[in-house]
């Protein structure tokens, strides 16, 4: 029987298609049961008392890059690890799921017990590294406690010292020289500060003379010389300017003797006027008043 052509037209059925709500229900769903899933496999994997499955499982979750199960398991591996081939391996992946996770206090002690383990371990030399570098991640603003930072400075040469043809050098003398410039730089608001206080409750001034001498002595190439030199140059003056006249004299001597040694370490240094100012004050000084 042939088929009208409005026949026809009531033949084609419109397929069903999924929203677009649908859709995501269906991806939550699908997600929902692999996480469901990956959870289930990790409560399994815990409970096991299979240490070599273990041990596949805490490699596994390292390279996907899941390390807080990584670091579960091979904390709860190590101590057994101890004599197997498997001990330097499983200590310095331990030692990476920390770093990873960005918890650099925990990698650098980890590395540091790797490396005090296994001197000549077959990742001795990147234990060090990371230990140091762990320290220096975590090294805290100028102004706080530098206890980190002098470790990872000490880290950072022993490093140098046992390493010095490798690649890893040059990085560790730059991050050297960056933690050296932060300790400098503490220096330099110790001796800031101790000019501010000028006279309260004792010679500050005197203080801030002897912090910033001491820093152009411990850190010779740093970039913060000039502001020590102006510092000293800033501390003398001020000082003088407060004596008593029968002090005042020497003390505004002082002040010429330290802009000669601002003028002369920094010809075209950024305080020039400022410390030409001091001079000719400290200079107008001496001429009138009494000798002592």
């Amino acid at each position: 029987m042939a088929i009208s052509q409005k026949d026809s037209v009531n033949l084609h059925v419109k397929k069903p298609t999924c929203t677009k709500k649908m859709r995501i229900k269906l991806i939550f769903f699908l997600l929902l049961t692999l996480a469901l899933s990956s959870c289930n496999e990790y409560n399994k994997i815990l409970k096991s008392t299979d240490r070599d499955l273990k041990y596949s499982y805490a490699k596994k979750y390292f390279d996907e890059g899941k390390y807080s199960r990584s670091i579960t398991l091979l904390e709860e591996l190590v101590p057994f690890m101890k004599g197997t081939a498997a001990a330097e391996e499983s200590l310095y992946l331990l030692a990476q799921s920390h770093y990873n996770s960005r918890d650099y206090f925990s990698a650098t002690q980890t590395f540091t017990t790797y490396y005090n383990t296994y001197p000549r371990g077959e990742y001795a030399e990147p234990a060090l590294f990371y230990s140091a570098y762990g320290m220096y991640l975590d090294s805290p603003d100028s102004k706080l406690d530098q206890t980190r930072t002098y470790t990872a400075i000490a880290e950072f040469q022993k490093y140098t010292e046992r390493y010095p043809q490798t690649e890893g050098a040059e990085q560790a003398k730059n991050y050297l020289f960056e933690l050296q410039e932060k300790l400098a730089l503490k220096e330099l608001q110790a001796a800031q500060l101790y000019l501010n206080l000028g006279n309260y409750m004792g010679n500050n001034y005197e203080s801030a003379v002897i912090t910033a001498r001491e820093a152009m002595k411990n850190y010779p190439y740093s970039k913060y010389m000039e502001e020590y030199q102006i510092i000293i140059l800033r501390a003398r003056y001020e000082y003088a300017l407060r004596s008593t006249i029968q002090t005042q004299p020497e003390r505004y001597r002082m002040v010429v003797d330290e802009y000669f040694n601002y003028t002369n370490s920094f010809p075209e240094g950024n305080y020039m006027a400022e410390a030409e100012a001091y001079y000719k004050e400290a200079q107008s000084k001496i001429d009138v008043l009494p000798a002592t």
